[in-house]
């Protein structure tokens, strides 16, 4: 399946411009003049191509009435979800495959708020109240298996405050078809490399959050499991500076910030753990150590950044002690970028690798 389209026989074709948003997945087709009141949509079908259910408005970015300021980090409008609101649109998927969403949100008050996001019967909560960059333009990659050849995608302000306007700002959503990663021959781990992953909003500069706690089956980075109480980064060579091919992964928030996969091993076997640890040159320095545990053997890799982009090999012999070896690698320490405290970065992970020992 191609970056633009949602489906084999699908009416969602997306311009080459901003491939594989859903329909208005941009939010820019504006709502009928009479549609709205101020900046609350009025009907079931008043936004264009989505259907939507509560206290919905829609946004331009920028300064707000009463002194907000609400970033739509990719264009210019984005629609905001009150108090038990959704929004949501019927799209068609290839029924058994994997897909991930991406999609731009960030909390407009100052309450912890949560965005529900469903694919029927998976969901999800992510938390927003971690503000992983300080001007709110954080992306999301969240995944789900198609059971259906056709799936409601529903975003979801789960929420009740006290201002029943406040709620997470959805600026884009687009939607990628993964594709199966399997171990080979010479390397145990899937997709090892990280090549496989979340679709990027085409004017986002940031890397994709993927959520924690996504298990395997459904991750939106195959074969990886985001065990941890915070999301890691998922980025990309235009904007980072990645060790090995085009993707790799950011430990964005320490020790709550982790990813495992459980691999085929032989019980008593020798193996070895090799892996690649830097900096994305994104103005993350200082001291910087990633953790890796395979089995009840562990290795602590320091990197002294200096924000250049430079990385280290790390490596760790390990004895199987089940016919599953679970791997898993997190950052020791927490890092902000030098010249905006407000945004939390850490090290690049990339090129995991598993053999046998002969």
């Amino acid at each position: 399946m191609g970056a633009g389209r949602v489906g084999p026989n699908s009416n969602h074709f997306i311009t080459m411009q901003h491939p594989g948003l859903l329909d208005n997945g941009n939010f820019e087709e504006k709502p009928n003049p009479k549609n709205l009141k101020k900046t609350v949509l009025i009907g079931k079908y008043s936004l264009p191509k989505w259907e939507i259910n509560g206290f919905v408005e829609y946004i331009s970015g920028g300064p707000q009435p009463g002194g907000m300021y609400f970033p739509v980090a990719h264009g210019v409008h984005a629609v905001r979800l009150g108090n038990e609101a959704s929004i949501s649109q019927t799209i068609n998927v290839k029924k058994g495959s994997l897909y991930a969403l991406t999609f731009g949100a960030s909390r407009t008050c100052a309450q912890d708020e949560v965005l529900r996001v469903s694919v029927p019967p998976q969901i999800g909560d992510l938390p927003l109240q971690t503000l992983y960059d300080s001007f709110g333009g954080d992306v999301y990659g969240w995944g789900f298996r198609a059971l259906f050849s056709k799936v409601n995608v529903t975003f979801h302000n789960s929420g009740v405050q006290e201002d029943p306007a406040c709620g997470p700002l959805l600026d884009a959503v687009a939607i990628k078809e993964l594709l199966p990663v399997y171990p080979t021959r010479d390397n145990l781990v899937r997709n090892w490399d990280f090549e496989e992953g979340p679709h990027r909003l085409y004017n986002s500069s940031n890397g994709v959050l993927l959520p924690p706690k996504q298990e395997d089956a459904t991750s939106p980075l195959p074969g990886w499991i985001i065990e941890s109480l915070k999301a890691v980064k998922f980025i990309d060579s235009k904007h980072f500076n990645v060790p090995s091919g085009q993707y790799a992964v950011e430990l964005v928030a320490g020790r709550e910030s982790a990813i495992a996969q459980v691999i085929r091993t032989v019980l008593d076997k020798y193996y070895v753990l090799t892996f690649l640890v830097g900096d994305a040159k994104n103005g993350c320095h200082g001291s910087m150590m990633v953790e890796a545990f395979a089995a009840k053997d562990t290795v602590k890799v320091p990197h002294e950044s200096q924000g250049k982009g430079a990385f280290k090999p790390g490596t760790l012999k390990f004895r199987a002690i089940a016919n599953t070896t679970r791997i898993t690698f997190f950052s020791t320490y927490y890092h902000t970028k030098k010249d905006d405290i407000g945004s939390l970065c850490g090290p690049v992970l990339d090129k995991v690798r598993v053999v046998p020992v002969a």
